[in-house]
């Protein structure tokens, strides 16, 4: 039988730190969620969706407005796939229901092209779009990568691995946190690509016959 004094050492202990054991356990049920809540394979031709917190693609603040990306065709060597969480600007007004976290598949490809390339963003009433590689010069990136919440296309790959942990990846030269699923390819092409995208990065990109305007329909 616990002492009086074994008894109240416990109970100061427990209420010494409330809001470190409530934010572990946090932690833990939504990385539970995220892994639990996609599948982890390749279906009916379409990239997988591959979650989990805490794998950033991308290290800024996202406006919490989704864009549309397509392309007739992504050709890539270096192909890496993972889950993770953006975060938007404290108090920002696109929060919504989020909490200002938006959960995304990070994709890192370490040399792409991409033909007849179309971004666009709703602004409510008028879309922002941007246009280029329609002509024989096609839109290259290095070190590229996006975190989208959706994206579909006619996918093959050549040498891929899928279930490695993300801390393990070498394809792509990119990294997530140790205990994350993910897959990886020596070569991606995808058809008809079609993404919704909260962040891009790329260490080099550039787009041949760019064209900028304002337009009443998005991509």
């Amino acid at each position: 039988m616990a002492s009086s004094s074994d008894v109240t050492s416990s109970t100061d202990h427990t209420s010494q730190n409330p809001e470190s054991d409530s934010a572990r356990r946090g932690r833990v049920r939504a990385r539970r969620a995220a892994v639990m809540a996609v599948p982890a394979a390749l279906v009916a031709g379409t990239l997988a969706v591959l979650t989990a917190e805490g794998a950033l693609g991308v290290q800024f603040a996202i406006s919490g407005m989704p864009f549309t990306v397509t392309a007739t065709e992504l050709k890539g060597t270096g192909f890496e796939q993972f889950g993770g969480l953006d975060h938007m600007a404290p108090g920002s007004p696109n929060e919504g229901d989020t909490g200002g976290q938006v959960l995304v598949v990070t994709s890192a490809i370490k040399n792409a092209t991409l033909t007849k390339l179309c971004q666009s963003v709703d602004l409510g009433g008028t879309n922002l779009l941007i246009t280029a590689g329609g002509g024989s010069e096609k839109v290259t990136a290095t070190d590229l990568t996006t975190d989208s919440t959706e994206l579909s296309g006619d996918a093959a790959f050549t040498d891929i691995e899928i279930g490695n942990d993300a801390s393990t990846l070498t394809k792509a030269g990119v990294k997530g946190p140790i205990g994350v699923f993910s897959q990886q390819a020596d070569t991606v092409h995808i058809a008809n690509l079609r993404q919704t995208n909260y962040a891009t990065t790329a260490g080099v990109f550039r787009l041949p016959g760019l064209k900028l305007r304002f337009s009443s329909s998005g991509c």
